[in-house]
């Protein structure tokens, strides 16, 4: 084979037909690998004239020690959580981090990506997934034949792309059954769509609505923007249909602690007339009064595992594609389960 300066570690290991993990072993000359695996993958590298860059030899930690980590926008108090922590346990580590906002245009977190691609970052973590296009993620594979990309909430089932999520869909599904559980069936569900996660807990409370053979009714969802002052009149606006509806289920915080507001602006108890469970588990749940029962989708937890499988990755070790971890019910004053759960 003509020799190619662009040919990177992951084309040695799909000539060779073995892990990027494996190849890595084989040029930093650690690890277990089989003779006839070893000489495989050095024929591969020979026939190539492959000369390995400094994110190939340094997967055995010896890299640039620069991580590049990507969100949409740190207002967000998800990923503002999220970057926080990833940002110190990589210090921990001896990395640096390169942040770059995106915002939700697509171009635009290409664009982000191509950027920190030259600045020799080792890998990317993705936060959220807002970076899983619902149509094409070719973008995101052409960046993992060059590093390792880590997403976390959200899943792609692309080579070299390793995610971390939460139950959010069977969060959701038992957000439902616990509703029914003490006689709410009416259940009003706020959300902003578009996202994986938004449609993953949308399938949830269909799913539990089917579950208890209660029919679907569009007129009891409500799909806004994330803007606080937006969703309080998006509920406003629901109110003076005067359709019975004693549970709010949310796809996050913001519309609950919005709803909460215009239900005690409207004389409406909480959580004697209509109960309220949040999603995220943000701060802004225990700021609100009455304190926001919530779904706890461990963001501080999934950052971290990403991180872990980030390290993983360097060592030559082989994580799994996709990580799943469950989430916690967080029950305060606006939500409480039924007894005996």
């Amino acid at each position: 084979m003509d020799d190619n300066k662009d040919i990177n570690i992951y084309d040695i290991a799909k000539l060779a037909g073995v892990s990027i993990a494996t190849v890595s072993r084989v040029i930093n000359k650690k690890g277990n690998v089989t003779p006839k695996t070893l000489q495989l993958v050095e024929k591969v590298i020979n026939d190539t004239h492959y000369k390995p860059n400094i994110f190939a030899r340094g997967l055995g930690l010896g890299t640039m020690k620069v991580v590049g980590v990507l969100c949409s926008t740190v207002i967000d108090l998800y990923y503002a959580k999220a970057v926080g922590t990833i940002e110190e346990e990589l210090r921990e580590l001896g990395y640096d981090v390169i942040l770059s906002c995106t915002g939700n245009v697509r171009q635009d977190k290409l664009k982000s990506m191509e950027l920190l691609l030259t600045k020799h970052v080792d890998a990317l973590v993705l936060i959220g997934s807002v970076f899983k296009e619902t149509d094409d993620n070719s973008h995101i594979e052409r960046i993992a034949k060059k590093i390792p990309v880590i997403l976390i909430n959200g899943y792609i089932n692309i080579e070299n792309t390793y995610c971390v999520v939460c139950e959010e869909e069977k969060a959701m599904f038992d957000v439902v059954k616990s509703f029914v559980g003490v006689g709410r069936k009416d259940i009003l569900y706020i959300e902003a769509p578009g996202t994986w996660s938004s449609i993953s807990k949308m399938e949830g409370y269909q799913r539990g609505l089917r579950e208890y053979q209660i029919p679907y009714r569009p007129e009891l969802v409500i799909s806004t923007s994330k803007d606080l002052s937006v969703i309080k009149q998006a509920v406003r606006e629901f109110l003076k249909l005067k359709i019975p509806f004693s549970g709010i289920c949310t796809s996050e915080d913001i519309f609950a602690v919005a709803a909460l507001k215009v239900l005690i602006e409207k004389g409406i108890k909480v959580p004697e007339d209509v109960g309220i469970m949040g999603f995220n588990n943000s701060l802004i749940c225990e700021c609100s009064t009455p304190a926001l029962s919530s779904v706890d989708n461990r963001v501080e937890d999934l950052s971290k595992m990403a991180i872990n499988l980030l390290i993983d990755i360097f060592e030559g070790r082989n994580p799994k594609q996709k990580t799943i971890i469950p989430y916690n019910f967080v029950l305060r004053n606006t939500f409480s389960l039924p007894s005996g759960e």
